[in-house]
Order: C-alpha cells, then structure tokens, then sequence
C-alpha cells in the first residue's frame, strides 16, 4: 500500500508532498478511533530500553530532527512507533528559508538533497505548540540554531533565546551549527565560538531548576583532525552528547547523473549516500569520548541491519530521516521487530 502511495507521492514536488502526507496523517488520527487505529498499525514494541540521565528510551529509533520543525505533527508522528522526536531545527524569529524548490529526490541513490535553511516559524510558535499537543510520555529533543542575518559572532544569543524559550518544554537540546543550508553557520564548529556557545548553555540559571542535558549536532565532512578538535571541545564543555551527523556537501560516488546534480545545486544531501561518512565520523567519536557522553547516529538508516551496525559502532540510539520517506511509516516497527526476532541485545 505504502508503495502505492510513494508513487504518487513522488509524483509531486517533495515539500508539497511532505505537507500532503503529514495533513493527512493528521486527518486520520483525529478520526474517531484514528489514534488508537495508528498506534495498533504502526507502533513498536518496546525494546532494548535504554535509561539516560533521567530519561528512557523504550527502543533505539527516534526521528531527527527536520521533519517536523515547528512542532505541527507531533501527536501524529508519536503514533508511528518513533521512541523519540527531534522538533526543529528552529530559529528565534521565523524566517522563511532559502527560494523554492529547495528540497530534491535522488531515487537511485536513495537520497535526499535540501536548502531549506532553517524554515521555521520561529521558536515562540513551537513553544506554544508544545504546550497544547506535546504528546505524552514522548521523548522530545529541542534542535535550536540561529537566524540567517544573526552574524556569528552575536550567534550565542540566539542559541540562548531558545533554550530560555523550551527550557521547560524539551527533554534536551540538539545544538545546530552543522547545516550548510545557513551562509557561515559551519564556521561556528571552530574550537572558540562552540566552547562558547555550549558553556553558556550549559551554566545557564535555568539548569539548576532542572537539567537540560545538551547534544551537539556535527558535520560528516569534518576531518579526523577537525573532530579531534571537537572532542578536546566536548571534553573541556563536558558536553553531554553528540549526534552524528548531519547532511553532507559531496557528491561523490552518486548514480544520478551529473547534470541533474548541477541543476539541483547547491545543498545537503541524506541517505544512503550518507552512511559511509557519518559512520567514520561515528567510530571516531565513540573511540575518543566516555561511555556516559550520548551519542546518536543518523545517516543511511533504511533497516534494521543500519541500526545494528550503527550500535556496533557504538550509538546509544539512531535517528532516521531519509529512510522514513523512502521505507513509509511502518519503517520503525519493521525494524524493531526484526531487532527482536535476530536476538540483538
């Protein structure tokens, strides 16, 4: 059925497309009996829990963060079996995001090219969000970046809006500064402005109320010297997790031709053609930090045999994107059955 409907799905332009299926999941949950219906269709079972500074994860999968920016299907997508949702990422004050189209299918590559850069409608929008639908006994990560026309070095401050704004909404943050879609915000990566940015957020007042444990989101086209750099970073902030990675800026290797590419441009690309890099970046940083520093791998995630070698490769938990679009939304309770039914443990 989900074929069918990719099908057609992939007919249209893939952001229209993304807004169509996600109103219409919405549509049906709020059906008599929708949400109960979707839960017994798609949900997961539990397994593999994994308790973290407070906070229990019922399975390893959760969905990262992209899909749902501002917090509009929240409810909806916590019927799919996800063990934990990323919301954003999201910016202080709305802004638009870069011109359309800026999201591109690679069906042959299983990937995904986007410049979206940070469309949100602001964080204030996804606070109220939040306070009317959070979905209960849902895990839920706050993705936080800055403005587009915030300059880098005022870029702390905007960090700092949204962490005051969800403080008391989230059950952690994701620190952005690996998208290449945001003019600069790469540049945040360097040793200073990030030490900055994750002890301000860290010492925060807020955080002696109650402890929000903050994550790191990286790039996969960092060289080993480069995430030796942020490891001294993490160990230094004692930065509480890392969530590797993000989407990449190369082409290389894709089986779509060269001149779609170099008419699609400029953007991140996810997917398949992702996992090799993200998994490097992945053994690196699972070598280098303590067992207790959370991490989380995402990139090439399309089944069960993806989580597992993320997990060998030493993920506390894995989050999928890419993978949701192409696989449809029995994907999580696919993977988590087969987890069960090959004894992984």
């Amino acid at each position: 059925m989900y074929t069918l409907i990719k099908n057609l799905l992939f007919l249209l332009d893939p952001e229209r497309a993304h807004y169509m299926a996600m109103d219409s999941l919405k549509l049906a949950r709020q059906l008599p009996g929708g949400e109960l219906l979707l839960r017994l269709l798609f949900n997961a079972e539990e397994f593999r829990p994994f308790e973290w500074k407070g906070l229990t994860f019922r399975h390893p999968v959760g969905l990262a963060a992209g899909f749902d920016k501002d917090g509009r299907y929240l409810r909806e997508l916590a019927c799919l079996g996800f063990s934990f949702i990323e919301a954003g990422t999201v910016t202080p004050l709305p802004q638009p995001g870069n011109a359309k189209p800026r999201l591109f299918r690679l069906p042959k590559d299983q990937g995904l090219i986007n410049r979206m850069g940070f469309n949100n409608r602001g964080v204030v929008e996804l606070r109220s969000r939040l306070l009317r639908s959070r979905p209960k006994g849902m895990v839920i990560g706050g993705n936080i970046g800055k403005n587009k026309l915030t300059p880098n070095e005022e870029a702390q401050r905007d960090y700092l809006t949204c962490f005051e704004a969800l403080h008391d909404q989230v059950d952690y943050f994701t620190i952005n500064v690996s998208s290449p879609n945001t003019p600069g915000l790469r540049d945040l990566q360097e040793k200073k402005p990030l030490e900055n940015i994750i002890t301000a957020l860290k010492r925060h007042p807020l955080q002696r109320e109650k402890y929000r444990p903050i994550l790191l989101k990286i790039a996969p086209d960092l060289t080993e010297g480069q995430v030796d750099d942020l490891l001294e970073v993490m160990h230094n902030t004692g930065l509480d997790g890392v969530v590797a990675t993000n989407t990449t800026i190369s082409r290389d290797g894709l089986k779509t031709p060269a001149d779609r590419l170099k008419a699609i441009g400029a953007g991140g690309l996810s997917g398949a053609p992702l996992r090799e890099r993200s998994d490097r970046i992945l053994s690196q940083l699972a070598k280098g930090l303590p067992q207790e520093v959370l991490l989380i791998g995402v990139g090439g995630i399309f089944e069960a045999e993806d989580v597992r070698r993320k997990l060998d490769l030493g993920a506390h938990l894995v989050q999928v994107y890419t993978g949701f679009v192409y696989e449809g939304p029995t994907l999580v309770k696919r993977m988590i059955k087969e987890l069960k039914s090959n004894g992984k443990n």
